[in-house]
Formats: C-alpha cells, sequence, structure tokens
C-alpha cells in the first residue's frame, strides 16, 4: 500500500490551465520581440537621431546687418564683433543654487535673472534665454572657467550696430532693439525668434527687412557638460544689403551744429528730387544705448522726459507755423485774383468780427510786394477775411497741408488744415469766421510738420511741382519691393499744381526781399547767394494765460523756410526752434547750411579752391566708425556761420 507523505492528495494542474499559461507565455515574448524588432528595424533612422540629439547642438550663426552709408559712400553706421551669454534650461541642473553664481560672475541683478526666467517658463525649454549681451572678456573667461559647474551657459558671437556718437542723426538712422512679444504675435514678425534684434525706428526700421539678413546655423558636438568637441557642418549667414542714403555727411554735420542748444529740428531738401539732404532733431539720445538691452529705469527715464528726445521732429512735431504760412496765402490770394490789387494801411493792427487784432509793427500802406517780405499780419488778416476758410483750405490742401508727406520714415505725422468740415467732423461744432483770421497769419487750429512745409514752399518756388520726400535712394531697394515701400509709406504722391508765372514770380521775389535789408531775415543775407525764404513766429500761449500760470521767458515757436535760389531751388532748408523768440532767429540756422551747401557746390564745380576749416563741435566722424576718411572728407570742411 502506497503511502502520502504530504498529509494530503496531491493535486495536478490541468491541461488547459497549462495551455493558457502557454499562450500568455508567448504572447509576452512576442510583444517583447516585436518591441525590439520596431526599436532595432523600424524606428532606427528616428531613435539614432534622437541619439544625435543628445551629443549635437545647432548653434545659430547671426547675420551682421547692412552697413549705412551717406550719399558720397561715407559710412554712417558699422558693425562691431560682440559676444553675448544665453542660458540653457535643459542643461540646468538646480537654478536655486546656479542662479546667484550666475549673477555674481556676469554682473547681472539677481532680480533680473530670476524675471528672465519667469518670463520664459511658458517657452519650450529648448529655447536659449538671452541674459547679457556684449559681455566683457572677463565675463567670457568666468563662463569658460565654470563649464564643468554651470553647463547651461552658453556664448554667441554676434555683430552689434556702432552708431554715431553724440546722437548724430540718431532720429532719422533710427536704433535696433529686441524683439518683443507683441511683435512676435504680428504676423509681420513671423521669421523672428525671441532675442532676435529688429529695427525699432528710422532706417533701421522702416528698411528692416533689407538691412536685416539671413542667419545661419552651425552644428557642433558637445560632451555632456555642453562644452563644444567637434563640428559637424555649418549653414552660413547671408550678411543684410548695404544702404546708401541720400544725406550729404557735410551737411549733416552743419545741420547738426546749427541745432545743438536748441529744442527743435532742421531738414533739408532737393526740391528737383525729393531726396532728403539732411535731417535733425533736438533733443537727442544715444542709439548705442540700445543695441544691447536697455535697463528699464533708463527706458522709463526716457519715456517719461518731458522734451520726448525720442520724437524725431522733422516729420513728427505738429506745430502752428506762424508766418511761414503766409506764402500759402499769397498763392491763395494771387491765384484767386484778389491779392494783386489789394491794399491794406496798416496801424498796427485791425478789426474783425469785433475783435481787435494786432500787428507787430505799423508798416502803413502795404501791398503783396511788400506783405511778405515785412509779414505784416494786417494785411493777411484782411486776405484771410477775403478769401474765406473754404478757398484757404483748398490751396493749403493743394500744397500738402494736412497731408502726410510720404517719406520713407515710420510714423509721420500729418498735420492739421482746418476747415469748415473739418471741425464739423472732429469738434461737431460750426466754423466761425473769426477763426479764419488766425489762420490767416498760420496760427488757430493749423498745424504742420517740418518736412511738410519744406515740400509746400519749395513746390511753390519749384513753379508747382511738388515731389515725394525720400531718404533712400530708390536703387537701393530691390525692384520688386519699391511698390510695397510704396505701399507702407502713403502720403502725398509727386503732383503738379497750377501757378501762373507772373504770380510765382511775385511770390519768389517776395521771399528774396524778405533776406535782404529791410526784411524780416535781412540779419540773416548771404552776400553772392540768391537766397530766399519766409520767417514764422508762432505763439504757443497767450499773455494773459502764461501770466495766470505763471510761466515766463519764450512763448513762442521760431520757423523759417529757406531755399537757393529762389525759384525752382536746388535746395529748400526748414529750421524749427521750439522757444526761439522771432522767425529771424531761425532763419540764421537755415543761413548756415544753405551757405554751406553753396560753398560745396561751388568747390565740386572748380569754382574755389578747398577751403581747410577747424573741426566741428560734433565728434561723429567715419574713421571712428570704421572707415578711414575719403579724398572727399579731407577738404570738406564748411563755413558754419551765416553772414
Amino acid at each position: 500500500m502506497e503511502t502520502d507523505y504530504t498529509g494530503g492528495r496531491a493535486e495536478k494542474v490541468s491541461a488547459g490551465r497549462l495551455m493558457v499559461a502557454q499562450y500568455v507565455m508567448t504572447a509576452v515574448l512576442a510583444v517583447l520581440v516585436a518591441g525590439l524588432w520596431r526599436l532595432q528595424v523600424l524606428n532606427t533612422e528616428s531613435y539614432r537621431a534622437m541619439a544625435e540629439q543628445n551629443r549635437v547642438r545647432r548653434v545659430p550663426v547671426l547675420a551682421p546687418r547692412g552697413k549705412i552709408f551717406d550719399r558720397e559712400g561715407r559710412l554712417l553706421v558699422d558693425n562691431y564683433p560682440s559676444v553675448s551669454c544665453f542660458l540653457l534650461r535643459e542643461q540646468m541642473q538646480n537654478a536655486t543654487a546656479d542662479l546667484p553664481l550666475i549673477a555674481a560672475g556676469l554682473h547681472v541683478p539677481l532680480d533680473q535673472l530670476q524675471a528672465d526666467l519667469k518670463h520664459f517658463q511658458f517657452a519650450p525649454r529648448y529655447q536659449p534665454i538671452p541674459i547679457k549681451q556684449d559681455i566683457t572678456p572677463d565675463e567670457q573667461a568666468f563662463i569658460e572657467a565654470h563649464r564643468n559647474e554651470l553647463p547651461e551657459l552658453e556664448t554667441l558671437d554676434e555683430q552689434r550696430r556702432l552708431y554715431p556718437k553724440d546722437g548724430f542723426a540718431a532720429h532719422m538712422i533710427g536704433y535696433v532693439g529686441e524683439v518683443s512679444e507683441e511683435m512676435l504675435n504680428d504676423a509681420r514678425y513671423a521669421d523672428y525668434s525671441p532675442g532676435d534684434l529688429v529695427g525699432k525706428s528710422g532706417i533701421e526700421k522702416a528698411y528692416d527687412p533689407i538691412l536685416r539678413g539671413q542667419n545661419g546655423s552651425r552644428d557642433v558636438v558637445v560632451n555632456s557638460h555642453g562644452r563644444e568637441i567637434g563640428r559637424l557642418g555649418e549653414t552660413p549667414a547671408v550678411a543684410g544689403k548695404d544702404l546708401r542714403l541720400t544725406i550729404d555727411l557735410d551737411l549733416q554735420r552743419v545741420a547738426e551744429q546749427a541745432l545743438n542748444g536748441h529744442n527743435g529740428a532742421i531738414v533739408a531738401m532737393d526740391p528737383h528730387t525729393g531726396e532728403v539732404l539732411a535731417m535733425a532733431s533736438r533733443p537727442t539720445f544715444d542709439p548705442n544705448a540700445f543695441s544691447i538691452r536697455i535697463r528699464p529705469a533708463d527706458w522709463t527715464r526716457i519715456l517719461n522726459d518731458p522734451n520726448h528726445p525720442l520724437l524725431n521732429k522733422a516729420i513728427q512735431a505738429q506745430l502752428a507755423p506762424g508766418s511761414t504760412f503766409k506764402i500759402v496765402m499769397s498763392l491763395a490770394g494771387l491765384q484767386e485774383g484778389v491779392a494783386q490789387n489789394m491794399h491794406v494801411f496798416c496801424n498796427g493792427g485791425a478789426s474783425f468780427y469785433g475783435h481787435y487784432f494786432k500787428c507787430d509793427q505799423r508798416h502803413g500802406m502795404v501791398d503783396i510786394s511788400h506783405a511778405i517780405p515785412w509779414s505784416c499780419d494786417t494785411y493777411y488778416y484782411t486776405l484771410a477775411e477775403r478769401l474765406g476758410i473754404g478757398t484757404i483750405a483748398k490751396y493749403a490742401d493743394e500744397v500738402g497741408i494736412g497731408h502726410k508727406t510720404g517719406i520713407d520714415l515710420p510714423e509721420e505725422a500729418s498735420g492739421v488744415m482746418p476747415s469748415e468740415q473739418w471741425k464739423m467732423r472732429t469738434q461737431h461744432d460750426k466754423w466761425y469766421a473769426g477763426e479764419t483770421i488766425s489762420v490767416g497769419i498760420g496760427q488757430g487750429a493749423i498745424q504742420v510738420t517740418p518736412i511738410q512745409l519744406a515740400r509746400a514752399l519749395s513746390g511753390i518756388a519749384s513753379g508747382g511741382v511738388l515731389r515725394r520726400p525720400h531718404v533712400v535712394f530708390a536703387e537701393e531697394i530691390p525692384a520688386e519691393d519699391r511698390e510695397a515701400y510704396d505701399e507702407m509709406f502713403p502720403g502725398s504722391s509727386e503732383k503738379r499744381i497750377a501757378l501762373d508765372a507772373a504770380n510765382w514770380e511775385t511770390i519768389t521775389d517776395g521771399m528774396a526781399a524778405a533776406t535782404e535789408p529791410g526784411g524780416t531775415a535781412g540779419a540773416s543775407h548771404l552776400e553772392g547767394i540768391d537766397f530766399a525764404g519766409k520767417t514764422g513766429t508762432a505763439q504757443t500761449m497767450g499773455h494773459d494765460a502764461a501770466s495766470r500760470l505763471g510761466l515766463h521767458g519764450s512763448l513762442t515757436n521760431a520757423w523759417f523756410v529757406g531755399m537757393t535760389p529762389r525759384r525752382n531751388p536746388d535746395i529748400v532748408v526748414v529750421a524749427l526752434w521750439e522757444g526761439g523768440t522771432w522767425g529771424a532767429d531761425a532763419a540764421h540756422l537755415v543761413a548756415a547750411v544753405v551757405n554751406a551747401y553753396v560753398e560745396k557746390q561751388r568747390r565740386l564745380a572748380g569754382n574755389l579752391p578747398p577751403v581747410h576749416v577747424a573741426p566741428t563741435a560734433v565728434t561723429m566722424m567715419p574713421a571712428e566708425v570704421g572707415q578711414e576718411p575719403t579724398q572727399n572728407e579731407s577738404n570738406s570742411g564748411v563755413n558754419v556761420h551765416a553772414q
């Protein structure tokens, strides 16, 4: 008899359960085999690429921006080599421990680093964070010495903008800055990434697509600490296109110095072509401060400055033109057949609609030939009453008052030309006849910009031909982009207005008489130069109102529009001196630029030997930004003192 030593009956596994276990084991093995096959056969290339990414890093190669030259090929804006530092979050192990060391080594405030990390917290982790631009050699040495401790720090070679010193031509040239979040959300900036530099104002902004170029990249092999140990390949960057401006560096120097110490603007233009020869605005700013990331405190200080240093007053200041508008009034009066035989006795003012309007002097009997050089307010009060606001607005509109000129610079202002329709549209009120009297001498609601005034008055002096101002030669713009640029800067197109020859001569002769002895700008007479122009003194606040507010000093803006020769001028120059006492003060500024222009043209024509003049106070020189002076520069001294 067989004995069971286990104390119970032995259990046997059923054949069904054994079969299920075998199927499960077979399925598991099948899954494992399939997985291995997928990893090693199907997705070999994909996983190999992922593995390569663990040791291969794509480093951007930034394209240098195109350089900017004046009309004669003299360098205005250059680039200089720079190194920036970025933070690679994928390499960061302990932000709490690393940030204080990084802040100390790179001389960056800790709270700024923390703010940068917070700003990019929702960005992909592979996206580098720019933490300091234009780092010093000592800071580069710090990064190299701490490669093992701080593998998240990476450097990048860049080309940064080098602008002229002391804000020379800053408003026209503009500046570059880091692309903002708002811009990145705009489809026009779809090709930009955080940290990229973009034109923010002036030519830098207007022609950014041309100046920018195309970035490249370089694939480098890195070790586990992020140190580069080899290179695999490179896609070279394509440098931005250089731009040649219409600006004449010699005239720009004179304009800058003439305006130095005054708030306002000077703009010079060739009426035959619309080429802007000089453009200066004060107060100015240093665009080099924007080439690297500007500190928030500095940016706030600039924005809150009551003098608005970022405002390009040549195209953005909208102010009453004062008596310079009398040229438009003369055009309207003569073309309408009213002014030719109009004689007005000026006894220091006259009454209109129950109100007495003053004139600065008692001119006696005045006709149109004397009204322009004497700038008699009483004459133009009377002319305004006879013409009416509708006729005045019609002629002002024809010469572009109240309209953008279409200059190829961003944020141009349009000015204001009041009319009955304008007042009803903007103020929902009717026009009162007494308002027309003030408009007749360039006061009241009328507002112009210096560039607008330059185009209007030079157009009249050119026999009714008005051309669109521009700061870049058309041939500098790719042919396929020219139409787009015309649409980008809408404004007054090239146009002609019918102007009777006799009226043209009357106006231009009157402007020439203004710069002769007895004229309002007689002190700015230029001997041997057919110099014509018109002064303007625009009151910014009534004396009674100023007294109530306790304000003292000049309550006027001084204007002058000058040109040579008087008919079909080769150059027109407008000066705005904010706080200037009389238009005659601004005439001295214009005379300096006109005199410099004529002297240069005579030298170029061989009529005068080269003149050596001591360097001006302007510190910007092309040699300072990477180019040796040309032969033209060595003989480009100009006399900046008006006679």
